[in-house]
């Protein structure tokens, strides 16, 4: 029987029984596939595709267009899953009509809901997109669109004066009327401190914010263990080492072809003995053809 796919009163009767929701991202549709498969809640195409995929700096320099392609390759794959597609730099920021163009979009394309970074500053924008019926989730914290204001990937809510700034900001986004919001690198006593005061119809998910939130969220790659690039969060648990099994398998392939070993026997198509027999004759004469137009010449091979 197929799993019924996830929508928003799924999550938040899973935090109603105190069930915690499974959140990773994809963004590809085989990737997408096996994350849906292996029954995940929600899938986030992340803007975190221009480093795991695209291989930049940062996920500032990802746009709308390429967002689109992944999104597209995973929707096609989410049978099940509730999919957020992550709004790239620029995209929500300008004006309510740039935000609900670029939501739109990702909604056109098969999300079931966006997801923005920042607090207070773009409550405006989240409250014109959920006003153009688009599920909207908040992301606060650690925002990588902001690093520059940030000083780079450090940790945020330190204290209770930082807790509570979060607060605010998560409360802003609560009456701008987000469904979820997405608490990235914080301590676990803050993320606990921000879910125990937002209200009880805003989910709070987690990336690298403990355990006392609704769900977790994981990057794929860092999961995986297939992430090229410096960047390693303590927070992450590898469950696998897929990169290193992928470049074995190369290093493997390449051995093979060298030492002429593949293609073998069992990799070739096999057809009639009489035929094969009349193609190696054909192989043991070549037709010369010479610079002008005359006749071809057929050499026979000794």
């Amino acid at each position: 029987m197929t799993a019924r796919k996830v929508t928003v009163a799924t999550l938040s009767a899973l935090k109603a029984r105190s069930e915690k929701a499974v959140f990773v991202t994809a963004y590809d549709y085989p990737t997408a596939t096996f994350a849906d498969r292996a029954g995940v809640d929600m899938i986030l195409v992340g803007d975190s595709a221009a480093m795991t995929m695209l291989g930049l700096p940062s996920t500032l320099q990802i746009g709308l267009d390429e967002m689109l392609v992944f999104i597209r390759a995973v929707t096609r794959a989410a049978q099940h899953a509730f999919v957020i597609g992550d709004l790239p730099f620029l995209s929500y920021q300008p004006s309510d009509e740039t935000a609900i163009r670029s939501a739109g979009a990702f909604i056109a394309a098969g999300c079931d809901a966006v997801k923005c970074e920042g607090g207070a500053r773009v409550a405006p924008r989240v409250r014109a997109m959920v006003d153009a019926g688009i599920a909207v989730m908040g992301h606060l914290g650690l925002t990588p669109q902001n690093l520059g204001q940030l000083g780079g990937y450090r940790v945020q809510g330190k204290s209770l004066a930082a807790a509570e700034q979060l607060l605010r900001d998560a409360e802003s986004l609560e009456r701008a009327g987000v469904f979820a919001i997405l608490l990235e690198a914080v301590p676990a006593e803050t993320a606990a401190f921000v879910r125990e005061r937002v209200g009880d119809g805003v989910l709070v998910y987690g990336i690298g914010a403990g355990p006392h939130v609704d769900g977790q969220l994981v990057i794929s790659h860092d999961m995986l263990g297939n992430f090229v690039g410096e960047i390693a969060p303590r927070f992450v648990k590898r469950y696998a080492e897929v990169g290193g099994v992928v470049e074995g398998a190369f290093r493997d392939y390449a051995r093979d072809v060298r030492a002429g070993v593949f293609p073998g026997p069992e990799h070739c198509y096999q057809i009639d003995p009489a035929d094969e027999a009349l193609i190696r004759a054909a192989r043991t004469t070549r037709t010369v053809r010479p610079a002008s137009r005359a006749t071809p010449v057929v050499e026979v091979r000794p």
